[in-house]
């Protein structure tokens, strides 16, 4: 299981994406799932402080049950050891675990969350991005790896290796055109298409 955290504007959906970009060109089995939306509801449920964990465990299982025993989990604050403690616990079972704290200047958290908050919003989303970048600095276990992220996503920071996933071919990687020039497109689109899909729009296909 590879959890991915970081503030707010160091790039965890980006990342992640490329991640399972460069799986699925390798043909390696695994799911993506993005934490922030396990637990988004208004009002928010009155006495349940776990729905995340509830949702994930949910949605793990049905994996499970499809055969599915690799995960990529992004949430700003996976990597906290007592938040990976209670997300692998609702998974069940004893699973490996590799934690990544992505990381970026306060300069680049505020032109990224520039681009996707609007309005009053954006200094209360910064504020929140550097309190949780203090919380995360001193909080993450030693073992978890770090990636400094500065204008764009770059394919050698997601690359698969890092999770010791033994099937990946590093052999078939996707052209540089894909790795880097789509994600970065990727990011900046907002009508839910996935990174495959505007690899097809660019035509890139994975190098055989």
């Amino acid at each position: 299981m590879v959890f991915i955290g970081g503030r707010s504007g160091t790039g965890k959906t980006s990342v992640g994406f490329e991640m399972h970009a460069q799986l699925s060109a390798a043909g390696v089995t695994h799911c993506l799932i993005d934490g922030d939306f396990l637990d988004m509801a208004y009002p928010v449920p009155s006495h349940v402080d776990d729905l995340a964990e509830r949702n994930l465990a949910a949605m793990w299982a049905n994996y499970r049950a499809l055969g599915y025993h690799r995960m990529i989990y992004i949430n700003t604050a996976s990597v906290l050891p007592e938040v990976m403690e209670r997300l692998t616990t609702a998974m069940g079972g004893n699973p490996t675990v590799v934690s990544i704290l992505l990381t970026c200047t306060d300069a680049t958290a505020r032109v990224r969350l520039g681009k996707r908050e609007i309005g009053s919003t954006l200094e209360q989303h910064l504020e929140s991005s550097n309190e949780m970048n203090a919380r995360l600095e001193s909080g993450v276990a030693a073992a978890t790896h770090r990636g400094l992220l500065h204008d764009q996503v770059t394919s050698e920071l997601a690359c698969p290796g890092w999770v010791s996933w033994k099937d990946v071919s590093m052999a078939r990687p996707y052209p540089r055109e894909f790795r880097d020039d789509v994600v970065r497109v990727a990011r900046d689109r907002d009508d839910g298409v996935t990174i495959e899909q505007i690899a097809t729009d660019f035509g890139v296909h994975p190098v055989t």
